[in-house]
């Protein structure tokens, strides 16, 4: 399901021109338009401190860089708004004919009563986007039901990190490390300063996670098997939803979405 799913909950990352509405709101550049996209759910006065902690994998200051700021330039309510917008929009785009589709609302449906039958208890990313009302066009409802369980997944994802004593920059690390390629060439943290990036690394190392040979030992890498182990078991409550038929059928409608949306991002 994740294979399936996860391009559908990218859509706002990486289509073209998905954040275009939002930058139209007068934001400053792309990661505004993403901690505005995102953190819109809670609202105006939550300060970034608290989003820091829930988004959990920026470095120091990269929140505080944005919010509250976007919120001098535009309102949680119009981002949000803006965009479900472009992503429809770029859904829809990518789609094709495939967009209106029978599959396409019958997915939608099925997606959105698995992913509303979760409980919300320790995921408050998810429960802030659960709050929100439902969109009522079947691409609008596909791609929010899939938002919805990219951030239940997403927020499992941390408790599995905090599990394991792995920090939120150690996480791109660890990441990056686990797919052999150096933590300096993953875009994610290769932008931080080189010392504070070295910290990193050496405190992973002191920790018998990173060997003298700047690659992950075997206990770093057991680590990592461990996280994605405890994400994949604690994204299956909204699934328990739908019966061994329904999910077939999910299955069959997803395959061709999925199948489309893939080829446009550059993985």
């Amino acid at each position: 399901m994740y294979d399936l799913v996860e391009p559908i909950g990218l859509v706002p990352y990486l289509a073209d021109g998905a954040d275009e509405p939002l930058m139209s709101l007068g934001l400053r550049n792309q990661w505004d338009a993403y901690f505005a996209g995102r953190a819109a759910p809670f609202g105006r006065s939550v300060p970034a401190e608290v989003v820091h902690a829930v988004f959990y994998n920026f470095a120091p200051g990269e929140v505080a860089r944005h919010l509250p700021r976007v919120w001098d330039l535009t309102t949680p309510e119009a981002a949000l708004a803006a965009r479900e917008r472009g992503c429809v929009a770029a859904l829809r785009r990518i789609l094709g004919e495939l967009a209106d589709a029978p599959g396409v609302a019958h997915a939608g449906d099925l997606l959105l009563r698995a992913a509303t039958s979760a409980p919300v208890e320790g995921r408050p990313l998810f429960a802030a986007l659960r709050a929100l009302p439902v969109p009522q066009g079947a691409v609008a409802r596909l791609w929010h039901a899939a938002t919805l369980l990219r951030e239940h997944r997403g927020d499992g994802h941390t408790v599995a990190l905090v599990a394991e004593g792995v920090g939120g920059t150690e996480a791109h690390v660890l990441h990056a490390l686990s797919v052999d390629m150096p933590a300096k060439e993953f875009g994610r943290v290769g932008h931080l300063p080189a010392a504070q990036l070295t910290a990193v690394v050496d405190g992973m190392r002191a920790r018998g996670l990173v060997g003298a040979d700047d690659w992950l030992t075997a206990a770093g890498r057991a680590t990592k098997e461990r996280v994605e182990a405890l994400t994949d078991r604690l994204a299956e409550a909204p699934y328990h939803a739908l019966d061994p038929s329904e999910l077939d059928l999910l299955v069959t409608d997803l395959e061709p979405i999925s199948a489309a949306i893939r080829p446009a991002f550059p993985w």
